[in-house]
Parts: C-alpha cells; sequence; structure tokens
C-alpha cells in the first residue's frame, strides 16, 4: 500500500514536470520566435491554455485547489526549474523607469548592476516578470526594483516604471528590411515617503 502511495506521489509529480514544460514550449512557440507560419499562432496558445489549466491556473487565485497547486510547483522547484525548452532566442524585455519631481522635471533610469553576475540576474529577473501572468506579483516585483531606483533620487515624487520587449523582425522580415521594435507591456505608478527609510545598524 505504502509503495503504491510512493508511485502515485512520483507519477503525479512527473506529470507536473511535462505539464510545465509542455507549457513553456507552447508560450515560447504562440511568441513567433521560430518561423513557423502565423495560422500555427492560434493553436500554440490554446495548447498553452490547456496545460495551464491542467496546472490549476484558470481557477480563481483564492481557490484552494489552484493555492496548493502553485505553492508545490513552486516549493518543489519545478515552476522556476523545467521551463529550460530554448528553440528560440526570446525576445529582450527592457525596463526605464520614469522619475517625476515637484518642478514638473522627468528623468529617465535605467536598470544597472555594479558586477556582471548581478547583471545577468537582472536579465533573468526581467525575463522572468515579463513571463508571469500573475499582475500582483509583477507589480510587486516592479515596485521593489522602482523603489531602489528611487533611493538613488529620494528628490522624486513618483517613479513610473515602463516595461516592455525589442521584438527582432523574423528571418524573412529581416530580408526585407525590417529593424526591431519595441513592444509597450505594462507601466505601473509608484509614490514613496518623502525621504528613504534607513534601517538602523546594529
Amino acid at each position: 500500500m505504502r509503495r503504491r502511495f510512493y508511485l502515485s506521489c512520483l507519477l503525479l509529480h512527473f506529470v507536473l514536470v511535462i505539464t510545465v514544460s509542455l507549457r513553456d514550449t507552447f508560450s515560447v512557440l504562440a511568441k513567433d520566435f521560430l518561423s513557423f507560419p502565423n495560422s500555427l499562432e492560434k493553436h500554440w496558445r490554446e495548447a498553452e491554455r490547456a496545460a495551464s489549466g491542467l496546472l490549476g491556473q484558470s481557477l480563481p487565485e483564492s481557490n484552494p485547489l489552484r493555492q496548493g497547486l502553485t505553492t508545490y510547483l513552486y516549493s518543489a522547484g519545478i515552476e522556476g526549474g523545467y521551463g529550460f525548452f530554448a528553440p528560440g532566442v526570446p525576445n529582450s524585455f527592457k525596463l526605464v523607469f520614469e522619475l517625476h519631481y515637484d518642478d514638473g522635471r522627468i528623468q529617465y533610469e535605467l536598470p544597472h548592476a555594479k558586477r556582471g553576475a548581478v547583471g545577468l540576474r537582472l536579465v533573468t529577473l526581467l525575463d522572468y516578470i515579463g513571463r508571469t501572468n500573475y499582475d500582483s506579483l509583477r507589480e510587486l516585483m516592479l515596485k521593489m526594483l522602482a523603489y531602489s531606483v528611487w533611493q538613488e533620487h529620494p528628490e522624486a515624487t513618483t517613479v513610473r516604471t515602463v516595461f516592455g520587449f525589442v521584438r527582432e523582425p523574423s528571418v524573412t522580415e529581416a530580408a526585407n528590411g525590417k529593424k526591431e521594435s519595441y513592444q509597450f507591456l505594462y507601466a505601473y505608478d509608484f509614490a514613496f515617503p518623502t525621504t528613504p527609510t534607513v534601517s538602523p545598524v546594529p
């Protein structure tokens, strides 16, 4: 009896791994990263939705089954560890901070890293933000990045984060002279206290 229980758990884990892998693969195919006919995009999106449905992502966020599956996927490392299929080079996600001041000035900042390893993690983070389907999680991550920029410019009253990606042309489009283009995805406005909160040094 115990052996059957363990085998059932192993089978469920394996099915979840395969489902997440398929969902991520269909997601890449649906975003036109390859030279497949455009008529297939609808089928890729339907397949992606079906895989997401099997993972409970079509259920309301307050549904216990969805919460349980999501918790397991993240705690087991499935959600973040099995999206390794790369049939094409993805588009580059871009983030711009628009700092607004009381006197009407607007200043633009880009996210930056002081060390190469941090820069690599930043690119991975932007990719994760671009792929997440949870609006509240996306907003929270962008707010944390905006806060770090605001700490360097505490006189700014609001920070607008503008998130999008650079769409590279397909092989056919590039042969016809088409250049890359910027596509807007999300924008969030954040207001912070008058002065940054500084934690006391122990």
